[in-house]
């Protein structure tokens, strides 16, 4: 998948056409604590918590061209869900959106709250995925995957705003759900020709991403046991993987406990919630802090939607079990 400047403008229009973009701030007491020049993309400052409301404006934009509403089913563990029906308001799209069994009920809500009619099916992602497929066959629907050019397009847009607003970046961190937001960074870097690198985080409870990485193929796991539930992915989408593993520097592991530990560190530090997946950039960046001292860095704090009773345990030092 190629991203040209046209992709891109067209994208941002679509884009801001509905949201403003999102700030990005150096918190001196952040880069105090990890001894960077540390900047903070803060994705948790849309409509819907998250970086993903961008992909479903664009994608619902461009299917909208077909002229008629159409019945939409897609899969997710939430900020996806959100997106698609935020954006198919504006077309008048039904929205079936599926989740696995003991998907967060604040982020269940929210989808209901915008409009989705919810589905909970499968184990886990993936399992969720399937019974969508199921689904949009049975309703003749549309199914939107979890990754895709259009979703793809719209989330570069945040890439486009970081490397605009922060100049000279060595480094940018960024979790990897299915794939959508780690891949922008790195097509968008390769657009404006910059020399950053684009490091991928994932759970080491999930981490199908980094050992396809390591293999060079794609790798599926069993499970994808973590709280960082924007993270929980077992097979890896083909064509993120082309991208991710020509694009990425290397993809780093950060356990529960160290993504907990990066939630606390950045209400500490800029008062800002993370979800799980939204602090995982921050939890690769301490462990690597010693690599990046001096530099100029950037995370992505991806999403702000963690359920309350989480947010708790972790506030008073302990990780949620999954």
């Amino acid at each position: 998948m190629l991203l040209s400047q046209k992709d891109l403008s067209r994208a941002q229009a679509l884009v801001y056409e509905h949201i403003k973009p999102t700030p990005v701030y150096s918190w001196p007491l952040l880069t105090q604590a990890l001894g960077c020049d540390v900047w903070v993309k803060h994705e948790n400052h849309t409509p819907i918590g998250a970086f993903k409301v961008r992909g479903g404006l664009v994608y619902m934009s461009e299917l909208s061209k077909q002229n008629e509403p159409v019945d939409i089913v897609t899969a997710t563990r939430g900020n996806h869900g959100q997106s698609i029906p935020f954006a198919a308001r504006f077309y008048g799209n039904n929205v079936h959106v599926f989740v696995p069994h003991g998907n967060s009920p604040e982020k269940n809500a929210a989808m209901q709250a915008w409009g989705a009619q919810l589905y909970v099916e499968g184990r886990d992602f993936d399992q969720a995925r399937e019974a969508a497929g199921a689904k949009a066959e049975e309703l003749e629907a549309h199914l939107i995957p979890a990754f895709h050019e259009n979703l793809v397009r719209g989330v570069a847009t945040y890439a486009a705003e970081l490397f605009n607003d922060v100049t000279n970046l060595d480094t940018v961190y960024v979790p990897i759900g299915m794939g959508s937001g780690a891949a922008s960074l790195v097509l968008v870097r390769n657009l404006l020709g910059l020399t950053t690198q684009v490091v991928g985080v994932v759970s080491n409870n999930a981490d199908a991403y980094a050992l396809s990485f390591e293999a060079g193929r794609i790798i599926e796991t069993n499970s994808a046991l973590t709280f960082a539930d924007g993270m929980a992915t077992r097979v890896p989408h083909p064509q993120a993987f082309e991208i991710l593993k020509n694009g990425l520097a290397r993809v780093v592991r950060v356990s529960d406990d160290e993504i907990a530990e990066a939630i606390r560190l950045l209400y500490r530090t800029t008062h800002n919630i993370a979800e799980g997946a939204g602090a995982a950039a921050t939890a690769a960046l301490m462990q690597e802090r010693e690599k990046q001292k001096g530099k100029r860095v950037a995370v992505v704090l991806t999403g702000g939607n963690i359920d309350l009773s989480w947010f708790g345990q972790v506030l008073a030092g302990h990780t949620p079990e999954v």
